[in-house]
């Protein structure tokens, strides 16, 4: 059982009902501009991703423990 086009019309009543049209176009705005920035999130991260692939510092250093002396 699927659901077909008046289904589907009946649901985006309700909806248009419960909510409004202009929550629902802010939703729609909202929700576009959380993609692109989600977008443009993963494009830089893939950017710095490549250049630090390319760099090769090794940083060194020592391991040290401290204890605790207690008397």
């Amino acid at each position: 059982m699927g659901f077909s086009i008046p289904h589907l019309l009946v649901v985006l009543a309700i909806v248009i009902v419960v909510f409004g049209t202009k929550r629902l176009r802010n939703l729609g705005a909202d929700l576009g501009g959380a993609i692109k920035g989600f977008k443009s999130a993963m494009k830089e991260g893939e950017a710095d991703g490549k250049t630090a692939a390319g760099e090769s510092d090794t940083i060194e250093g020592e391991v040290t423990t401290k204890k605790n002396d207690q008397a």
